[in-house]
């Protein structure tokens, strides 16, 4: 039997998807387009994941969209609606997602990227988008890339498509980190111990008020930003980081109380 094209594992709160395609560099054709919504929506879905960690078997996240399969016509609407939904849902869900970009970390790589939270990239990755080089939309950031880096900057990335060195992705806000490519792992483990001090119920609320912020004036969220500081005020969570400071420890939430 084949391998599968993006793997999903939970364990102890951190839901773990990863492209598996590493022979062609984790390149996108409909079959790992389809099944990354599929592991996307059982990481939403499952109670016990708190965080969800993105990333790329082999020597790099993603080269993009496969190359032999849009020249031979495998990449269509079928292709397009699974990846919009595996990604609408990776940026709706509930947690808190970091993408972990290590070489090649272009086109379809680098809108995946955009549609997590945060992101974590090593320091030699290759960072950029290319589509329009190849007479496509780079659909997957077309909508987000502005909101994170400026529109003058998008333009430049989209319109030109030079590559971006993560350091200067970083300085611009495209990407969260820059580490040594031995640090990815360290580095990865320490966000998930620093997400465990976070409030997933907070941060689930929080996550959705910022993206509806850009959709609605920000004053007329504010009876909604009330109601849920109320329902947080009334949580467990917050009796665990009263205990806490109380205490003097570190507040734990995972396992999460049912």
């Amino acid at each position: 039997m084949a391998e599968p094209t993006v793997t999903y594992a939970a364990r102890d709160g951190v839901g773990w998807i990863t492209l598996n395609r590493p022979a062609v560099l984790n390149a996108l054709n409909a079959d790992l387009a389809a099944r990354l919504a599929e592991c996307v929506e059982a990481a939403a879905d499952d109670p016990d994941t708190m965080f969800v960690v993105v990333g790329g078997a082999g020597r790099a996240f993603c080269s993009g969209i496969d190359r032999s399969a849009l020249a031979a016509g495998g990449i269509g609407e079928a292709f397009y609606r699974h990846w919009i939904r595996a990604l609408n849902r990776l940026e709706d869900m509930p947690k808190v997602a970091l993408a972990v970009l290590h070489g090649y970390s272009i086109g379809g790589g680098l809108q995946l990227a955009l549609a997590c939270d945060l992101r974590l990239a090593a320091a030699d990755a290759v960072l950029g988008l290319g589509a329009t080089r190849h007479g496509i939309l780079p659909d997957g950031a077309i909508l987000r890339l502005a909101r994170i880096v400026g529109l003058g900057r998008a333009k430049e990335l989209t319109l030109l498509n030079e590559d971006l060195p993560p350091a200067e992705a970083r300085a611009i806000g495209l990407v969260n980190w820059v580490v040594p490519p031995g640090a990815l792992d360290a580095t990865v483990a320490q966000l998930i111990e620093k997400a465990r001090g976070q409030s997933p119920t907070a941060n689930a609320e929080a996550k959705r008020l910022l993206h509806a912020s850009f959709h609605q004036d920000p004053r007329a969220l504010i009876e909604e930003v009330v109601r849920v500081q109320n329902a947080c005020m009334a949580s467990w969570e917050t009796d665990e980081a009263n205990r806490a400071w109380q205490e003097k420890r570190e507040a734990r939430f995972y396992p999460p109380r049912r």
